[in-house]
């Protein structure tokens, strides 16, 4: 069984590297991978918070939030 690993970004460069270094590198086969932009799906920033995120980029993998770089915190995306 694949594993849900949920890539958040805001757009910025700092978040759109760090998607394709980071999020297009994971095994697909070992993992489902999304990828959410913020800045576009708004209505998604209560799901990330859940999730433990406090700012973009971050790929929360397992259930567990992992921050990459500080693009922007999620309270600047409201």
């Amino acid at each position: 069984m694949r594993q849900k690993a949920i890539f958040y970004h805001a757009g910025c460069p700092v978040c759109v590297d760090a998607e394709q270094q980071l999020a297009t590198a994971l095994d697909t086969s070992r993992f489902d991978v999304e990828i959410v932009h913020l800045g576009e799906q708004k209505s998604r920033l209560g799901e990330a918070e859940a999730a433990g995120v406090k700012s973009v980029p971050a790929l929360v993998l397992g259930g567990l939030p992992l921050h990459v770089n500080f693009g922007a915190a999620l309270a600047d995306l409201r």
